[in-house]
């Protein structure tokens, strides 16, 4: 067993966690990145990348997180290759516990575990994922000007993506499993008012087509949750939106969370309900998600941490002299 030590440590190696990572080894703190279950985040399981600033052209996810962490290594961070199963958040320094025994402790502690999209769980859509199944309209619906799409699900997040698909398509249709959608009226209103947007009521998802072929997706086959008929959808598009899940799971009774298992944060910083211990990216943002934001408050929780040192440092120096 090894014990790691350092002012700064981060979970999570994402957009967020290496945004992190550059600006507090800039500020020398040395940080660790504990990279986690899944090095480089969600950008490592997509293809092109067009809005992400900074890249005329189309850039690769998995690229992009290579020079993303290449740039953190270059100013001093120290990536770790574990997975963390234990966390003990009541005194400063943290201590987090990998799943092979070694320590890592530090004077502050950057969460950027992130959060992942839920899926169907069909065979079908992870061989179509990228190819024309998506789970991020927000992401992806660019590539799909001037075609046909649909979106998966009835709550909020389904809504907002195919009201905003109405952007990039003139035919959106909205699949639900039931007959009433679980967004909010005003959600709601504005859909049904979009005459871009049709509704497939009590029908479920069996198969996306489209494996094997050079075009990807090109339908959806539908079963009618009341009478069992089957039928199908021609499509190029495929979004499933049926939530995220917050990896929070090792926080749980250490931090205080949100209704939706998100970590809470207080307006307008990345702090968390421990003093010291800050959030970032998806794990505490439920409502952009984009890679550009996670890197953002990724920022914000390097700036913060360095405050929160800082302060800490003088209050000690300060006792001493007293």
């Amino acid at each position: 067993m090894t014990t790691h030590t350092t002012k700064m440590l981060i979970l999570g190696s994402g957009p967020a966690g290496l945004s992190a990572a550059i600006y507090g080894a800039r500020a020398g703190m040395e940080p660790i990145v504990v990279q986690g279950i899944q090095p480089g985040g969600q950008l490592t399981t997509t293809t092109d990348v067009e809005n992400y600033p900074g890249f005329r052209e189309v850039v690769q996810g998995p690229w992009l997180m290579q020079e993303m962490q290449a740039q953190a290594e270059h100013v001093g961070t120290r990536m770790m290759w574990d997975t963390i199963v234990e966390v003990d958040l009541t005194r400063r320094p943290f201590r987090l516990t990998g799943d092979g025994g070694d320590v890592y402790e530090g004077d502050v502690l950057v969460i950027a575990t992130g959060a992942q999209a839920k899926w169907l769980g069909l065979d079908s859509e992870e061989l179509l994922k990228g190819k024309g199944v998506s789970a991020c309209a927000t992401c992806d619906g660019f590539f799909y000007r001037g075609k046909k799409v649909a979106v998966i699900g009835g709550g909020n997040t389904a809504v907002e993506e195919a009201l905003y698909l109405t952007n990039h398509s003139d035919d959106v249709t909205l699949i639900h499993r039931r007959d009433t959608l679980r967004a909010e009226k005003i959600l709601q209103a504005r859909l049904h008012a979009n005459e871009k947007i049709s509704v497939l009521w009590n029908k479920e998802v069996v198969r996306f087509v489209g494996e094997g072929t050079p075009e990807g997706l090109v339908a959806i086959e539908l079963k009618d949750t009341v009478t069992g008929e089957l039928s199908r959808l021609e499509v190029e598009g495929g979004f499933v939106a049926i939530g995220h899940h917050p990896a929070t799971e090792l926080f749980r009774g250490h931090l205080a969370l949100d209704d939706d298992s998100y970590i809470a944060v207080e307006t307008g910083s990345t702090r968390t309900s421990v003093a010291g211990v800050f959030a970032c990216g998806d794990v505490m943002d439920k409502v952009y998600r984009q890679a550009v934001t996670a890197a953002g408050t990724g920022c914000m929780a390097a700036l913060d941490a360095e405050r929160f040192l800082a302060e800490a440092e003088f209050e000690a120096v300060k006792e001493a002299a007293e």
